[in-house]
């Protein structure tokens, strides 16, 4: 049967003993700790080399075929040309070309029992001679390494770290592999001493490699491997948490973190509230896209993204927060080791950078209040996000303008509800002006909120409360689906989706057109 000098699965590839075996033999030798991608580049090139090892062996056993040679009946040959296929001469008979003269036609029989002719013997250049025999025809069909990882590198990589998760001895960080046996020893005194240099630091998260310059470990041994050492210490002690991105570590002190970082705010509670998004009209669906909310069913966008704008809804304006669509998950980087990460966001009015938490389980991000505040941000103002070369800093920056004086909604909270009425402010940002809002009464809008939550209001009674108060602002008595979606979000933390398909279905509301809906008659 055919030999083939390289493996033929690249496509379903399986990971063996003999692959971690080889794997753990280059953390031996290397003592060194290696990303997933050097591994599957380093098992690659021991695949295609064992495949290699594996035909020289089998040859072994036959003469390569070349058409100068002469062959006898009953030879065993393998023929390159012929995926390294092995056959027996069986006959042979003279021939003549008047281009090569006089030679020798073999029949081949071939294992698989097909039967061919060949020519040998022959006196004249033929492209099959080569006189560096089979490693000249294995330097032809060796592939390279790095075309292998591009076309099958993500399922490769993928099977060997499901593999070396199952092995007792095998540890991971940032996306980085080493043996657990081979760790240099970091103790308690370690640990103690690398809790102090992070709180000199003023609580700043530091690379692994800063606090190294200050904890003594092994220093005999290779620097990667002291650092690697130190990071798999700190993921297993509670008072530590990676806040960095992946291949980015960062350590940070869990007891300095903001209450807000470990456990949600209430104002950003969201209990699911079941609809049928069928039931949305193509408008509403267009609305919902265009609003962003991080619990809106939007897919990620594809291909690369640069920035990324978002409009500020009421709870994220009162906790200092912002919702995590699925744009800005795309753009912000990712940690395997911690739902948290620690950015440095430079305000791109001031150039004054400041640190913001990226919390990806609980969707939103937290340390944006003085950034409101400073620059007066009203609710339904725009805000964009952008990346820079550094990759844990982005800029963060909304549409400045001269301040002017605008009728805006205020919020004002009156016997347990809320009630709209439009005054004049000084607004120096863009913004939209279906979802802009204002409360001047903050304390009594948290006491209305308050209320609406123990009670345990239905989403259903508090558009019923809202629709009168906000259409009285409009000549038409109607509300925009967008400005009750804003100020719904005062008193319940909401996506668009459930609102807009209980004006589409529920029969206390009526549809006036246009994106526009009313209270049922009656």
């Amino acid at each position: 049967m055919p030999v083939s000098a390289q493996p033929t699965t690249w496509d379903n590839f399986r990971l063996t003993r003999a692959d971690l075996d080889h794997l753990f033999s280059r953390f031996l030798e290397g003592e060194t700790p290696l990303t997933i991608r050097e591994l599957a580049l380093s098992l690659i090139d021991y695949r295609l080399k064992d495949a290699e090892d594996t035909l020289r062996h089998q040859i072994k056993k036959a003469e390569l075929f070349q058409p100068r040679h002469t062959y006898m009946v009953g030879q065993q040959l393998v023929f390159p040309a012929q995926a390294f296929a092995m056959g027996k001469v069986v006959a042979e008979r003279a021939g003549n070309n008047p281009e090569h003269g006089p030679f020798t036609v073999i029949e081949v029989e071939f294992e698989s029992g097909k039967r061919r002719e060949y020519a040998s013997a022959i006196t004249t250049p033929h492209r099959l001679n080569n006189d560096d025999g089979i490693e000249t025809y294995l330097r032809q069909r060796r592939p390279s390494v790095e075309s292998i990882f591009e076309d099958y590198g993500e399922a490769i990589m993928e099977e060997i770290e499901a593999g070396l998760v199952e092995e007792a001895d095998a540890v991971s960080i940032s996306n980085t592999w080493f043996l657990r046996s081979l760790l240099a020893e970091v103790n308690v005194g370690h640990l103690h001493l690398a809790e102090a240099v992070i709180d000199l630091a003023g609580g700043a998260p530091l690379p692994t490699v800063e606090i190294l310059e200050q904890v003594d470990i092994a220093p005999n041994i290779p620097a990667a491997l002291r650092e690697f050492s130190l990071s798999v210490a700190l993921a297993q002690d509670e008072r530590f948490d990676n806040v960095g991105a992946v291949g980015h570590a960062r350590w940070f002190l869990r007891r300095l973190a903001p209450p807000e970082v470990n456990r949600i705010p209430p104002r950003l509670e969201y209990q699911p509230e079941p609809y049928n998004p069928a039931s949305l009209t193509d408008e509403l669906r267009m609305l919902e896209a265009e609003l962003t909310d991080e619990y809106s069913p939007a897919p990620a966008p594809e291909g690369v993204v640069t920035d990324v704008t978002s409009y500020l809804i009421y709870p994220h304006r009162r906790t200092g927060s912002l919702g995590l669509s699925a744009a800005l998950a795309k753009l912000l980087p990712v940690s395997e080791e911690s739902p948290r990460i620690l950015l440095t966001m430079i305000d791109g009015q001031t150039n004054q950078p400041f640190p913001v938490w990226v919390l990806r389980d609980a969707k939103y991000l937290y340390g944006l209040s003085d950034f409101y505040r400073r620059n007066r941000l009203p609710v339904g103002g725009s805000v964009s996000i952008r990346k820079t070369n550094e990759p844990l800093s982005f800029v963060i920056n909304f549409k400045a303008h001269k301040a002017r004086t605008e009728y805006i909604r205020l919020a004002i909270p009156k016997e347990g509800k809320l009630r709209f009425d439009n005054f004049k402010r000084s607004i120096g940002a863009d913004y939209d002006e279906l979802l802009i809002l204002g409360a001047e009464d903050i304390d009594g809008v948290d006491e209305v909120w308050s209320q609406m939550r123990s009670r345990r209001r239905k989403l259903v009674e508090i558009m019923i409360d809202l629709i009168p108060e906000l259409g009285r602002l409009n000549p038409q008595n109607a509300v925009h689906a967008k400005t009750l979606y804003s100020a719904v979000n005062v008193l319940r933390r909401c996506p668009p989706g459930p609102i807009f398909a209980a004006l589409a279905t529920r029969p206390e509301f009526s549809h006036v057109g246009g994106p526009y809906w009313r209270l049922s008659e009656g």
